[in-house]
């Protein structure tokens, strides 16, 4: 099974704190954990790549397609947004992460401009697990927490999901749906909310089994 973590990898490099939780990149920190199961083939994929890293020949043979991005999602080609909405709906997997909710990609498939209210003041999260039974939710006990985490708050200005698989609550009071099913033509979409690029999130045990 090919997947394919593609990531801006911006932040890493512009940004010594955040150089120091991520020295090699978001997308080799999950890169990292994924490659424990021995079934995967994993690439991934950087928005200074030529072509932004995805070509047709590349996502051809992709199963499932993890997108993180925050700082550039307007240098990213529409090309490229071409290339992977016809594979979400020829059905490949896509996975957005965190800040991807305002990617090209994601606005796109979901038709409205997923706004969201957010707070960056690194304060206590607690995901709520909705659905157990879920194969995403697979091993969790009833919610678990991060320690610190940037806070997005409702409204989150997308369509109803097919399914919502967390909740999130913060320390300021707020809630958020944060963990969402989306189905486009035959791909399937989730999108999970965890993962400022400041905090070590991707290091987390919990987070690490929901996006394997």
């Amino acid at each position: 099974t090919k997947i394919i973590i593609w990531n801006e990898n911006i932040h890493e490099r512009e940004n010594e704190e955040i150089k120091k939780i991520y020295p090699n990149g978001i997308h080799n920190c999950i890169k990292d954990f994924l490659s424990n199961d021995s079934n995967l083939q994993i690439e991934t994929a950087t928005l200074d790549q030529d072509q932004n890293g995805l070509t047709t020949e590349s996502l051809k043979s992709c199963s499932v397609l993890i997108w993180w991005g925050h700082k550039a999602h307007g240098k990213v080609s529409d090309s490229t947004v071409d290339i992977v909405q016809r594979r979400v709906l020829e059905g490949m997997g896509l996975i957005v992460l965190h800040s991807g909710h305002h990617s090209k990609i994601f606005k796109r498939l979901m038709g409205t401009n997923c706004n969201l209210t957010w707070r960056e003041y690194g304060e206590k999260e607690r995901l709520w697990i909705c659905n157990p039974a879920h194969p995403i939710c697979e091993d969790l006990d009833p919610y678990f927490e991060l320690e610190m985490e940037e806070m997005y708050g409702e409204p989150f200005q997308v369509p109803s999901p097919d399914e919502t698989l967390f909740t999130s609550w913060f320390e300021g009071g707020e809630t958020f749906r944060s963990g969402l099913l989306y189905k486009r033509g035959n791909g399937q979409i989730f999108y999970f909310r965890p993962g400022h690029e400041a905090y070590p999130t991707y290091h987390n045990k919990n987070i690490q089994k929901v996006i394997k």
